[in-house]
């Protein structure tokens, strides 16, 4: 049981977890021009009956290094995101409160085009029955 799933605030649609990727967070990116995606906002919830103590989001996978979280403030990325590829701490997640953060990807000038579909969102902490 995963306990703890991540949501697209734009509709509330669940992002797919590994490996489907029907759903999955997407940027299209120009690597020649070092681009740096817009952060997109993103929420976690416990699964119903439960909530989940000190819960911390970490990019993983080959490209991690150039995927950038940031944690919401009224809506919005903070202004101090973690570095690429470090993880976030969200705290403590309940099966009602929606808690917001966001992510953004870059692509670097010394990768080639791909579709990569290498890097995931592993969401860790320790959960409870309430």
């Amino acid at each position: 049981m995963g306990y703890i799933k991540i949501f697209k605030a734009s509709d509330d649609s669940q992002v797919s977890a590994s490996p489907v990727l029907t759903n999955a967070v997407t940027a299209t990116l120009r690597a020649d021009q070092n681009e740096i995606g817009a952060f997109e906002k993103l929420y976690a919830l416990a699964d119903d009956g439960y909530v989940v103590s000190t819960v911390v989001i970490t990019p993983t996978g080959d490209n991690a290094t150039k995927v950038q979280l940031d944690s919401d403030n009224a809506g919005s990325p903070s202004g101090s995101p973690e570095a690429y590829g470090d993880p976030l701490s969200l705290g403590t997640v309940g099966d009602t409160t929606k808690v917001y953060f966001h992510v953004r990807m870059k692509a670097v000038d010394t990768e080639d085009p791909e579709n990569d579909d290498s890097v995931t969102l592993e969401a860790t902490g320790v959960a409870a029955a309430e």
